[in-house]
């Protein structure tokens, strides 16, 4: 149990600011068995962006509570699933061979693809959010911060690491097995959760499972793009990437459920 907390703990550091124990014992591998933890640390982050949305939203309009919110998930992070998105969008939109996009994302100078990029994530999801009922706004933030960071995870799964030459921060290269379970069961647990609560709120089976067709296809959709995408030009994932895979799928899921609240108007 202590080694799982000391994972568990190595996980919330790597992907947040969030104070955590020092361990001298540190080494790299490690990072291997956190990344079983990495949907749980989505959830927390969706949490705090929920708390901070319905703080923000007693006192604020919602659009700008959603701002405040976003704002929130990305100080907690530092912004490190965004920093990720503008790297593999200025590497993969400027470069053509493997080492000369590496070399690009590795590159801690901003280009115009990843500007672009950031202003059109932020400006979708900012809006996707606002689209939301406020009363289902703190819930959909958890699930959207757990799941997203699940298809991290999938991608971690299903592609080898490649390692860029020179300096890089320690990085997960991998989950398989129970791991893999584990992971799995913590970023599908919210999404259970909400899918319980729909049960409750009357909404008919077939109801539930159009809410769940209209998040999973276009998020798979999107993760096979993008894995694919990765694979033919890197021949598989940087840290980069998964947080460009987030920031994605985090995207997708929002649009997901607007696109089913809309359905449910006609």
């Amino acid at each position: 149990m202590r080694k799982q907390l000391k994972y568990f703990f190595l996980a919330l550091g790597f992907l947040t600011r969030l104070p955590v124990p020092h361990y001298a014992d540190f080494i790299e591998s490690d990072l291997n068995h956190s990344a079983k933890f990495f949907p749980l640390v989505g959830t927390i982050v969706g949490f705090v962006g929920a708390l901070s949305f319905y703080l923000a939203s007693t006192v604020f309009p919602q659009a700008l509570a959603v701002i405040i919110s976003m704002a929130t998930t990305i100080y907690l992070t530092g912004g490190f699933h965004e920093d990720g998105l503008a790297d593999s969008a200025d590497g993969l939109g400027g470069g053509f061979e493997r080492e000369r996009i590496l070399t690009i994302m590795q590159d801690s100078r901003l280009g115009t693809y990843g500007v672009l990029a950031l202003i059109i994530m932020l400006f979708a999801k900012f809006h996707a959010i606002n689209a939301l009922n406020p009363a289902v706004i703190p819930a959909m933030l958890i699930v959207g911060h757990a799941l997203s960071r699940l298809s991290a995870i999938w991608i971690m799964a299903t592609l080898k690491y490649v390692k860029a030459e020179g300096k890089s921060k320690p990085l997960a290269t991998g989950i398989y097995g129970t791991d893999l379970l584990i992971a799995n069961i913590f970023g599908l647990m919210p999404l259970m959760v909400v899918m319980v609560y729909l049960a409750k709120a009357n909404h008919s089976l077939l109801s539930i499972l159009q809410f769940l067709l209209f998040i999973f296809l276009p998020m798979l959709i999107s993760i096979l793009w993008w894995r694919t995408k990765i694979k033919k030009y890197l021949g598989g994932y940087t840290g980069d990437t998964l947080g460009a895979m987030q920031q994605i799928t985090e995207l997708i899921f929002y649009l997901g459920v607007v696109a089913w609240v809309a359905t449910l108007k006609t």
